[in-house]
């Protein structure tokens, strides 16, 4: 497993559904920029520039709402890398509390190509490492 990159979130007012919280939508939104903040902050620049990233499932388990003005923390891990794939597994918390666990896979496209790219083991060695 990787080291936890941690991603903070503001709930603003657009994010709020008809019950006065959170829309579910939004969490998988919060996954999506959290796993491609991790990327951006772990990755070579030529490899973020180089590279996509496009979900292929999601898992969650919502636990807890959140409401407007909370801070919010989606805590990233990857998982492992297999060809192409990627494994992350989200916390999305408020303090101590957990929101929500999100298990998700991710597929690495060449920008260029928009074929699957597996990650080199130079790459891979920067995250677990």
């Amino acid at each position: 497993m990787s080291a936890r990159h941690d991603h903070c979130i503001a709930v603003s007012a657009r994010e709020i559904d008809f019950m006065g919280h959170v829309n579910n939508a939004n969490y998988l939104t919060w996954v999506q920029e959290a796993v491609l903040a991790h990327w951006r902050e772990v990755a070579p620049p030529k490899e973020v520039a180089g590279r996509l990233w496009v979900a292929l499932k999601h898992e969650i388990t919502y636990r807890k709402p959140a409401f407007l003005d909370d801070q919010v923390i989606a805590s990233v891990v990857l998982e492992k890398v297999h060809g192409a794939r990627a494994f992350y597994e989200t916390i999305i918390h408020r303090g101590e509390e957990v929101l929500a666990e999100v298990k998700s896979a991710w597929c690495c496209i060449d920008a260029e190509t928009l074929r699957p790219s597996r990650l080199t083991e130079e790459i891979k060695k920067r995250f677990f490492d």
